[in-house]
């Protein structure tokens, strides 16, 4: 079995050299999909995962456009689709200078098993550019996103491809982004989502993602008879899924430990309730501060400039900031200090060796195609309300929301279960997998 993966692994590689970002997802789903494709005479020699990590389309173009110095700028603009089977690609656009194709394909295929997990008809595509938004004037955000739209509107559509936000990609971008669509298309279709409420938004959208990892990490506590409830919750990050994450533990009774951005982390001893937290909202949302700035207001919390939260001892560990930033010895660390689960809210934020830990030693993890789909969850709701031309109310969405993180749970149960200890690396990769590959099975080769 490991000959026949490692030959699966290095075909993908000579076709993808200098991407390992994307090569680490493909391994990581490799790993625990191959062996249950052997098992099953339906999928072996269909070529299915080698089909699915390659993607159908890829798009690459410029983005010219003029700073408020007046000076042309250059950028290049992404969209990967990568699988169509289950449904139009859906997946979201990030503007960050580290992105490239290696990031965005291995975004695009880790999205095309987490739509499939949401059990909503929806394929997986990624997309983005090198664009930094940070410093950026508003009417220079609003030029590059123009500009951006030129190209990739003659790409997407609310039946083929439906982008949505992502990193440095928020209401501001999707709004400009979207205006411009609307321009060049003369026409008022659901073709990104994350709008804003009054031009056909959902609510809850953007709690989703942060909400949906709670509901997910719950979930998994109460399959192994434990609760939310004055649980130690260290966060990394401070954006919107570490804020939705922050708050939804609060409602469940839990405490939060830590938040981070870029320049560090801070730790409060007294933890961060929701007063504090709403003026870390403030301050990351509407001034664009850093998160060293709170040890101002509340000096008996420490900020520690450079470094991870993962060294704090905690119950629960939510990494939601970027991928592979939590390492093998930040795993043993929180093993030391008696963490029980970890789940992702970040998409890949654990290395493969932090991963190997954790199920070596069967602490609960939830891997981000399964735990973080709650964002395109509700992109997918929110797809069907504009269809709808209707709008359901936050207590509706957030019900479906729940129920939609619940059927994912199942299905790693139904996959991942070994004994007593439940792999969900290893349900959510096959879950997620079937429905793909039985789409695929049936359209025939295309």
């Amino acid at each position: 079995m490991k000959e026949i993966i490692s030959q699966f692994i290095s075909e993908v590689n000579a076709r993808n050299q200098n991407e390992p970002e994307f090569m680490q997802a493909v391994t990581e789903v490799a790993e625990n999909v191959i062996p249950y494709i052997v098992k099953n005479d339906i999928y072996y020699g269909q070529n299915i995962l080698l089909r699915i990590a390659e993607p159908e389309r890829v798009v690459s173009f410029r983005v010219a456009w003029i700073d408020d110095n007046e000076e042309i700028q250059v950028n290049r603009g992404y969209r990967i689709e990568m699988n169509s089977a289950i449904g139009p690609y859906k997946g979201g656009l990030r503007f960050h200078p580290s992105v490239n194709l290696s990031v965005l394909k291995f975004l695009a295929f880790e999205q095309t098993f987490k739509n499939s997990l949401t059990t909503l008809p929806m394929g997986g595509g990624k997309g983005g550019s090198d664009f930094n938004p940070k410093g950026k004037s508003d009417t220079e955000i609003m030029r590059f996103c123009q500009s951006f739209m030129t190209e990739l509107f003659r790409h997407i559509g609310p039946n083929r491809d439906i982008p949505a936000g992502d990193i440095g990609v928020g209401s501001r971008e999707i709004g400009y982004l979207f205006g411009q669509y609307k321009r060049l298309k003369n026409e008022f279709t659901g073709v990104l989502t994350g709008k804003g409420v009054s031009w056909g938004g959902s609510l809850i959208r953007p709690e989703a993602t942060g909400y949906g990892v709670v509901y997910f990490t719950q979930e998994m506590l109460l399959h192994s008879n434990e609760s939310m409830e004055n649980k130690k919750v260290n966060i990394s990050g401070s954006g919107n899924v570490a804020q939705y994450a922050a708050e939804k533990c609060l409602q469940l009774g839990a405490i939060i430990n830590t938040l981070s951005d870029s320049s560090g982390f801070l730790y409060d001893p007294d933890g961060i309730d929701s007063e504090k937290l709403k003026y870390i909202m403030e301050l990351k949302n509407i001034k664009r501060g850093r998160i060293s700035e709170y040890v101002n207001i509340y000096p008996n919390s420490s900020f520690h400039k450079d470094k991870s939260p993962w060294e704090i001892p905690c119950d629960i560990a939510l990494p939601c900031a970027t991928q592979n930033e939590l390492g093998k010895s930040d795993a043993e660390i929180l093993l030391k200090n008696g963490c029980i689960c970890v789940g992702e809210g970040a998409n890949m934020p654990s290395t493969p060796e932090a991963i190997e830990v954790f199920i070596k030693n069967k602490i609960l993890f939830a891997p981000g195609k399964a735990s973080n789909a709650g964002g395109v969850a509700v992109s997918g709701l929110e797809m069907a309300q504009n269809s709808l031309r209707y709008s359901w109310t936050r207590e509706e969405v957030d019900q479906r929301l729940q129920s939609i993180m619940k059927d994912i749970h199942k299905s790693c149960l139904s996959y991942g279960a070994e004994n007593e200890f439940v792999n969900y690396v290893k349900g959510a990769n096959i879950a997620g997998f079937v429905k793909v590959a039985d789409a695929m099975l049936a359209q025939g080769v295309v």
